[in-house]
């Protein structure tokens, strides 16, 4: 049995598909892009567009009761080369103690040519019954 989750995105309904879906201890969060009811927000500015892309995809996961250090992968796409800094900089600041496995793949576009940046996120509901084990980071 699985759970779906919404935003009230625009597109969810028109287009057939939820914001996420639970899964026994899985959640997958759709790609995000900083479009904030209905309206692209941060034209320009691939940082803060990664930023609230990110948030959009965390309160899913929040809404599937689970929070930021459930995340364990992450993909990023990116329209624009030059701006993998910047929206790297951004996923950093936000999973950076949480170290996700993370990609980021550069696409022609995106279906708005104002979104600079779309993410995708998945996160593992742990429930106490396996031991979770984590190396240091370097």
């Amino acid at each position: 049995m699985s759970t779906r989750i919404f935003s009230g995105g625009p597109w969810e309904d028109r287009y057939g598909y939820a914001r996420a879906v639970v899964a026994g201890p899985r959640v997958w969060v759709s790609g995000c892009t900083a479009t904030v009811d209905g309206e692209v927000r941060h034209v320009g500015d691939a940082y803060r567009q990664t930023l609230t892309a990110i948030s959009i995809a965390l309160d899913a996961i929040g809404k599937a009761g689970g929070s930021l250090q459930d995340v364990v992968r992450t993909r990023i796409f990116l329209v624009k080369a030059e701006d993998f800094d910047a929206v790297g900089r951004a996923h950093g600041e936000v999973f950076g103690a949480v170290r996700p496995a993370c990609t980021s793949i550069q696409v022609a576009g995106l279906v708005d040519p104002r979104m600079l940046v779309e993410v995708e996120v998945e996160a593992y509901l742990n429930d106490g019954t396996r031991e979770e084990r984590s190396e240091e980071a370097p």
